[in-house]
């Protein structure tokens, strides 16, 4: 069987691809943008092409000879993300129209259209009725509200937020109902959805029991042995909301606007297709997922998190880019006397909880006032303290280029008026550590020459700690 995967580097995505690698009955297909965040695939089974699902021609070309197709794509990060995904849904199931694709699998949000439904549910609603409309594809639409997992944007709200404030006051939102489920749970779904034997359009909403969002943080409390008193005040409105999550949690202000905005309506069950179509899975509990997903972060075995597809840019060619920066910051440092795969090891593990060696201070400032205009900061760390993987997130930076025992590429997701990378590459016997800025306006360039005086400072201390830490591994 033939099986097209969609959104294979986002939170599900990359999660549902290895499960489906296990199985050797199958051969799966990729649809992704840019092929190079890929390292070169072994397995047999696995075939990746590059496309767009705004792009007709590339979908038609995607689909063919495929027999089921998961969608699994969302343009969220996009201002007109509503359109755009009922744009993407169409040409999706035209193209499987067209190669005569029997099933597609779609995973969507729980929720009823009514007057509180937010745009970004509405949204989703909306994607799944325009893939539901073919009468030649059949469209399994699996709906699941909060998901629990490691690196879960849900979860990373929740277990932030009960960590950190010891007491919340909390708008009249967090008494919503709702069905989160374990992000292992979605999975096991997601695969079956292959095999059962149906052949005509399914709604299928799934959960495990019925929580409230109170209920959920003091659950999470409980499981992290901490004890948390929470405050409802009923005249917390949105935005205020939104930059309370902004503040606390990893999400940046856009993204947790569209989640507070969702909060109104509950998001529960509308339906027993669960139990009467996947009789063998049985959803664990809320306290059960969270100790799942706390354990796979202690362990550093996180697979994937939500933030791995937060913007496009590693999707470009950044070559020309960099070689107009106005601005370049360099240091240079010999390592002859030392091992290069060392160097390498030491650079990759900047950011997150390792921090940024002696001014790490400065860049906590940095990422808390990103996070007071909107930005992501720091928060969002890194998902491994040593791995990196081309398009996830190192605190506010992006990876857009990796480059094994050679170099490594950031580029800055910050608020900041232009556009700037952070470059570690090694070269010869020489250790080239660069940053570019291209400034946008005047505003760019006052900018670049006030940090001056901090960049000195900064980027010689780094590139003296990351030869030091290079010679104690």
């Amino acid at each position: 069987m033939k099986i097209l995967l969609t959104g294979s580097t986002g939170y599900i995505g990359r999660r549902l691809k290895q499960l489906l690698l296990k199985d050797e009955n199958l051969q799966i297909r990729l649809l992704v943008r840019n092929k190079n965040r890929f390292p070169p695939q072994t397995n047999k089974n696995i075939e990746i092409i590059e496309g767009d699902t705004l792009d007709k021609e590339s979908l038609i070309n995607a689909l063919k000879d495929i027999d089921i197709a998961y969608y699994l794509v969302h343009s969220l990060n996009s201002k007109d993300y509503k359109n755009l995904d009922k744009q993407s849904a169409q040409n999706f199931i035209d193209a499987c129209e067209i190669n005569n694709v029997k099933r597609v699998i779609y995973l969507g949000g729980l929720g009823v259209k009514d007057e509180n439904t937010s745009l970004h549910l509405l949204s989703r609603i909306e994607t799944g009725e325009v893939l539901s409309s073919s009468k030649k594809v059949q469209t399994i639409w699996i709906r699941a509200g909060v998901i629990i997992g490691s690196g879960s944007t849900s979860f990373e709200i929740i277990r932030n937020l009960t960590e950190k404030l010891p007491i919340m006051t909390t708008p009249k939102w967090v008494f919503t109902k709702a069905q989160p489920i374990a992000v292992s749970d979605v999975l096991k779904y997601l695969i079956e959805s292959i095999s059962i034997s149906e052949s005509k359009n399914l709604i299928v909403d799934i959960g495990s029991e019925q929580l409230s969002y109170k209920d959920m943080m003091l659950k999470t409390a409980k499981v992290l042995g901490l004890k948390r008193v929470i405050i409802p005040l009923p005249f917390l409105s949105i935005n205020l909301s939104s930059y309370w999550l902004n503040l606390f949690t990893p999400v940046p202000f856009t993204v947790a606007k569209a989640l507070i905005e969702g909060l109104k309506s509950e998001v529960i069950i509308q339906n027993d297709n669960a139990k009467k179509y996947f009789p063998n899975i049985k959803p664990i509990d809320y306290e059960c997922a969270v100790s799942k997903a706390i354990d796979e972060i202690q362990k550093n075995q996180v697979f994937s998190r939500w933030s791995d597809n937060a913007g496009t840019i590693w999707d470009k060619d950044h070559t020309k880019q960099i070689a107009d920066a106005i601005f370049i910051d360099r240091k240079i440092a010999d390592i002859s006397n030392i091992d290069k795969d060392k160097v390498y090891k030491s650079f990759m593990g900047i950011g997150g909880e390792n921090g940024w060696f002696n001014y790490d201070f400065l860049w906590e400032i940095r990422g808390v006032f990103d996070k007071l205009i909107g930005g992501y900061g720091l928060k969002r760390g890194r998902r491994h303290p040593q791995n990196l993987r081309i398009g996830e997130s190192l605190d506010f930076w992006k990876v857009v280029d990796i480059k094994t025992n050679e170099r490594l590429l950031l580029y800055a997701q910050m608020k900041v008026p232009g556009d700037a990378w952070l470059e570690f590459k090694i070269e010869n016997n020489n250790l080239i550590q660069s940053a570019y800025f291209y400034p946008k306006g005047v505003f760019g360039r006052l900018y670049w020459y006030a940090l001056v005086p901090i960049h000195y400072f900064v980027f010689n201390d780094m590139i003296k700690s990351i030869i030091s830490k290079s010679k104690n591994l």
